[in-house]
């Protein structure tokens, strides 16, 4: 896994705003979506399987979905996004994050957020831990970011170092996974390594990193991962849809009561993709401990101010485009982004 896999998400939703728009209007959409009969539900991971996932492989190893009378497929990542395929009908639910969600659902996609993966930013701005001179994000104004071509997360970057009072002012060169070799090697001054992925792996290498929170300065907070479903199939099919999610959040709540089990079954279901078990169960238990429960120690909720903070800063960087691509003049009504319907409260 990389943190790739969120950038390359939001790169496609940032510019799909048309395609989105073409597949409405081709019925190509979700729109025309019929009641689910047979309790088939397809889901779409937004990379190969990781951490952020071990709460559906979790649910599928101990036959939750089966309980609930549900056929689950588990799509694997090709390219497509995630919110594009649900948008388009193709899986009923995604995995996502909330800004890229945030930008799809603006350009009109079929879809809203059901369930809170992570309950806040996953990532951190990273520099080599030598770099003395470098104190806070204000610190990075006239240095070099190792990005992935994304509006996004120039602007989230810019923000932060805003945020920490700077003037938000980088160079940015696109690498793509390559951002983080980049960084090691001292070729870029920063980027944004996924703490439970990149961050352990850098640790592994003997490189030792500085790293800065973006709502340790201000900026305001996400849900990292979030799972999405196709709202046109949820009105449809209500529960079914209630049926997966909560199997999923029982899944997840599994992996936070035993993180190391929960690991063992990650690996287990995909052997020939993942080998390091000893670094499998260090990501889990550090999302456990750090990012995927709420202050009052629960899973799976959201709330309308988590969603407005994020969502009003995507809005004045101008980030927010309805289906013709014209840039929203009015702050949404962001209860319609997500719903807490669906999970077990």
């Amino acid at each position: 896994m990389s943190f790739f896999k969120r950038i390359t998400a939001t790169i496609a939703a940032v510019g799909a705003t048309m395609m989105l728009a073409a597949c409405a209007a081709d019925g190509s959409g979700s729109g025309e979506g019929s009641d689910n009969q047979n309790g088939k539900v397809r889901i779409a991971l937004d990379w190969t399987p990781n951490t952020n996932h071990t709460g559906l492989y979790v649910a599928l190893n101990k036959g939750y979905f089966a309980e609930a009378g549900l056929d689950v497929e588990v799509l694997p990542y090709n390219d497509s996004n995630p919110d594009l395929m649900v948008d388009a009908g193709q899986a009923e639910f995604g995995v996502s994050f909330q800004d890229t969600a945030t930008i799809a659902k603006a350009a009109g996609a079929d879809l809203r957020s059901v369930l809170a993966v992570e309950q806040t930013w996953a990532t951190e701005v990273s520099v080599l831990a030598d770099r003395e001179e470098i104190k806070s994000p204000k610190d990075l104004d006239g240095l070099t970011f190792g990005g992935f071509a994304n509006s996004a997360e120039e602007a989230t970057m810019r923000g932060v170092v805003q945020a920490a009072g700077g003037k938000g002012e980088f160079d940015t060169v696109v690498l793509g996974t390559s951002a983080y070799e980049a960084l090691y090697s001292g070729d870029v001054d920063f980027t944004v390594p996924y703490v439970a992925w990149e961050g352990i792996e850098a640790e592994d290498r003997g490189v030792h990193l500085k790293n800065f929170k973006y709502t340790d300065y201000g900026f305001p907070d996400a849900y990292q991962v979030v799972i999405v479903g196709n709202e046109t199939w949820m009105d449809k099919n209500p529960e079914q849809a209630k049926s997966f999610v909560q199997a999923l959040q029982r899944g997840y709540e599994d992996a936070i009561e035993d993180p190391d089990a929960a690991a063992e079954i990650l690996q287990k279901e995909n052997s020939d993709l993942l080998e390091d078990l000893d670094f499998l169960q260090r990501s889990q238990r550090m999302l456990v401990e750090g990012f995927m429960l709420d202050e009052n120690g629960k899973f799976g909720g959201q709330t309308e101010t988590h969603w407005a903070e994020l969502g009003r800063f995507l809005q004045e960087q101008g980030l927010l485009k309805d289906e013709t691509g014209k840039e929203l003049t009015e702050e949404p009504d962001w209860n319609t982004y997500f719903t807490n319907e669906y999970i077990t409260q």
